[in-house]
């Protein structure tokens, strides 16, 4: 296998389609920095499988789609095609059945990467086996990008282990033993997992086996069963038939019965109607009854609160008779003081008047003592000024009591008239409630009697019912 031609459109600097010839002996693509040499081995990797966008250049494998510039836009996909000259059919089986192979990669924005092998879609894995069983690959030592030589020179002894297998031209082989190791992983997972499956299968094959010795056993049960309802169907046929003779007999005594009943029932209709006719006046007296019984309760009611409230009148007015009776009393200390001081006043104005005429010869010797004499009378004089105030002051108290005396004995009056009036109305109230009885009772007894009236109409009129009930019975029988 030869490679013959390299075409690019859309991949990176090469947003037009572009083609590059590769011939015979040595080919060489010569320009300055940023003219796309590196772009080209790029994309030669790239066709073949390459799957890290670092050895792309790039942060991610879209950025291998040309971004746009600012006269050109961005395009959205990029694709490689890679013509290999195999007219002397070096290809693997897969990819051997024309003289020339033509694999293509293609990316698009927000899709992916598809590959394809003289227009039919192939996987990556298949691309990159072509690959190596050529002793090449995006991986290939041969291909030779930047600052590769001096990884080659300080490569570790399996890097160089890995150089040396691609230039022998094994690193197919190692791939495909890899493959074939995977898939042997693969097959003893499945066989493990085949076993499980054949472990669970005689599980369910036993349970399957209890299953159906279950069902057999089902069908024979239903088949007795089946035998046993027929059994039994024949026997409730005979039972009906033999019950359905019994009630052709029983309704010709029915028909008879059901006659006699009809009769009977006519005659509790004519017993019910009569009455119902007997029922209405006694229900308006029960009614009546139960209205003066209302009447006579509330007024009980009524009479009941004026007894609370004239018995609160009387123990109130008896309250205000004792309180006078406290101020009377109180009122007439006050008056014995009173009199007392009077008396105590009298008997100092007579001493008074004795020692004025008693010192008319003794003028002289009284001289020196009337200064004295004056300042006591002057005393005295105070003293009698007040007391005569307080005299006045106490006759007005006197005055007063007596007044509130005489409005208490007319309250008095008026409360022992109240209490005589309020006992009058006590008296009338007992005998209107002795009279109240006597009526509660009469219609009592007259509510009794209309009791009466009405259970006997309701045992009438259940008597009736029954008749009338029994008679249905023997019609529908």
């Amino acid at each position: 296998m030869r490679f013959s031609k390299l075409r690019l459109n859309g991949f990176k600097s090469f947003v037009d389609p572009t083609d590059l010839i590769i011939g015979d002996g040595l080919t060489g693509v010569v320009g300055p920095n940023g003219c796309g040499k590196s772009n080209l081995l790029e994309a030669l990797r790239w066709v073949m499988g390459e799957t890290r966008a670092k050895a792309m250049r790039g942060g991610g494998m879209e950025d291998v789609i040309f971004a746009g510039t600012t006269s050109r836009s961005a395009r959205n996909f990029a694709e490689v095609n890679l013509i290999i000259d195999n007219s002397d059919r070096l290809a693997p089986s897969g990819f051997n059945d024309a003289d020339q192979l033509e694999i293509v990669r293609r990316i698009t924005r927000d899709v992916g990467s598809a590959y394809k092998s003289n227009g039919k879609d192939v996987r990556a894995r298949d691309v990159q086996m072509l690959f190596a069983d050529a002793s090449t690959g995006a991986h290939s030592p041969a291909l030779v990008r930047q600052g590769q030589i001096s990884e080659l020179i300080n490569a570790k002894p399996k890097a160089r282990r890995r150089i040396l297998e691609e230039a022998a031209g094994i690193s197919g082989l190692y791939q495909r033993r890899h493959e074939a190791e995977l898939k042997l992983k693969n097959t003893e997972q499945n066989l493990l997992r085949v076993d499980d499956v054949v472990e669970q299968l005689a599980g369910q094959l036993g349970q399957l086996a209890r299953q159906a010795r279950q069902a057999q056993r089902y069908r024979d049960i239903g088949e007795k069963l089946r035998l046993a309802e027929g059994m039994l169907l024949y026997r409730r046929w005979r039972e009906a038939d033999d019950a359905r003779l019994s009630a052709e007999q029983d309704l010709s005594v029915r028909l008879t019965q059901a006659a006699k009943g009809e009769a009977l029932s006519r005659a509790a209709a004519a017993n019910r109607a009569e009455a119902e006719e007997g029922l209405p006046p006694l229900r308006e007296e029960q009614a009546i009854a139960a209205a003066i019984l209302q009447r006579l309760v509330v007024q009980r009611d009524a009479l009941g609160d004026q007894e609370v409230q004239a018995r609160q009148t009387i123990e109130r007015l008896v309250s205000r008779i004792q309180q006078m009776g406290n101020d009377i009393d109180r009122e007439g200390g006050l008056n014995r003081d009173a009199g007392e001081t009077i008396e105590r006043l009298d008997w100092e104005q007579k001493e008074l008047a004795k020692a004025s005429d008693g010192h008319d010869d003794r003028l002289e010797e009284a001289g020196e003592l009337a200064r004295e004499a004056g300042k006591i009378l002057e005393t005295r004089e105070d003293h009698l000024t007040q007391l005569t105030e307080d005299v006045a002051r106490l006759s007005a108290r006197y005055q007063s009591a007596q007044r509130l005396v005489e409005d208490c004995k007319r309250t008095l009056a008026r409360a022992e008239s109240e209490g005589a009036t309020a006992q009058s109305a006590q008296d009338q109230a007992g005998e209107a409630l002795e009279l109240a009885g006597e009526g509660f009772e009469a219609a009592m007894a007259t509510e009794e009697e209309a009791r009466e009236a009405v259970e006997l109409a309701e045992e009438a009129l259940a008597a009736a019912d029954e008749a009338r009930t029994e008679t249905q019975s023997l019609e529908s029988a």
